[in-house]
């Protein structure tokens, strides 16, 4: 892929915060994204999928957070080394965030209407006028109906369906080139979180917006993704695109994560991962997700898997990779 083509490129990054000794919440990340791609970060809670996407937007707490090594370039700049004054006119202008969950992120006592016109006069420089008419279009964009008369009302006279696609219409706004959504349907029902990933897959068709789409759900991945980066203990295990890792996943943290999927078949006690994620404060030797693996050997225990290709366009941090070795590790059964 040529550089030239990308977007956004993650490299080799490390977020560690000081507190009660040293936790590695991300440690040596990297992926690139090109302009109208979604890439899906996924994992469990705590893997480091969130604290990556706060770091692109220069938002990590410092104390206790620092950006302990990497690079962050955004269109050719690197952000890591942007000022926060220089950060806030990137943000929510060409970079944006949907938040999973859109009542504690709108502000209670202004008005809808409020909130995405102060988001279009900071970044675009329009009169209240200009930026009301705007923000009419914005909601007739994301599909709220009488935008005129809900632009008047508050976040709590809205269902939780209607206030994500508020979110969505103050995210898009101002036409960023990246948008982040930090697990945008988790807190709704099947139907509407269906209803939402249209609703973005439409507007990044027409705006072209390139997406990051945070997620523990692979079944959004395989809905609205082409790429995917698979995210354990604050490493990266695994990246491809989705149609490599549905149909030839190589870390077993990958197999617990699609066998952990609910599907339509699915009855009894749904399978899931057994253990716990490490303490990211102490100093691990050997592969993170060793003392889970039921497939581990005295080798993961002891030297880290570096990431390393294992086809085209596909990279995983395993010491097995080939289908000789996955087989003999997991008695003769191939993963299904």
């Amino acid at each position: 892929m040529a550089k030239s083509d990308v977007l956004l490129s993650v490299q080799d990054l490390a977020v560690y915060f000081y507190s009660s000794g040293v936790v590695k919440a991300v440690n040596g990340v990297s992926f690139d994204l090109k302009q109208g791609e979604t890439i899906g970060i996924v994992g469990e809670s705590g893997s480091g999928k969130s604290v990556t996407s706060t770091a692109i937007l220069g938002l990590i707490p410092s104390p206790p957070g620092k950006i302990e090594r990497g690079s962050i370039l955004f269109e050719g700049k690197e952000l890591t080394k942007l000022s926060q004054a220089e950060m806030r006119k990137i943000r929510g202008n060409e970079i944006s965030m949907i938040f999973q969950d859109p009542m504690t992120s709108l502000n209670p006592v202004f008005t809808v209407g409020n909130q995405i016109m102060e988001v279009i006069r900071l970044h675009q420089q329009l009169d209240k006028k200009a930026a009301r008419e705007r923000a009419i279009e914005m909601l007739k964009l994301v599909g709220i109906p009488e935008p005129e008369k809900r632009l008047e009302q508050y976040p709590h006279e809205f269902s939780g369906g209607m206030r994500q696609r508020v979110m969505i219409a103050i995210a898009l706004a101002c036409n960023p080139k990246l948008l982040i959504a930090d697990e945008p349907t988790t807190a709704l029902d099947v139907t509407v979180q269906a209803q939402i990933l249209d609703l973005m897959k439409k507007l990044q068709d027409d705006l072209q917006t390139s997406i990051i789409m945070i997620t523990h759900d692979l079944g959004v991945v395989w809905e609205s993704c082409q790429k995917v980066l698979v995210m354990y203990a604050g490493n990266t295990v695994e990246y491809a695109t989705v149609e490599d890792l549905y149909q030839n996943p190589l870390h077993p943290y990958t197999w617990g994560l699609l066998d952990s999927q609910i599907k339509s078949d699915t009855a009894g006690k749904l399978p899931s991962i057994p253990g716990n994620p490490p303490d990211l404060r102490e100093d691990i030797a050997g592969c993170y997700f060793a003392p889970r693996c039921p497939y581990a050997k005295d080798k993961c225990l002891s030297e880290r898997p570096p990431l390393v290709e294992a086809g085209p366009n596909h990279l995983v941090a395993c010491h097995f990779q080939t289908a000789d070795e996955r087989l003999e590790r997991k008695g003769g059964a191939a993963h299904e």
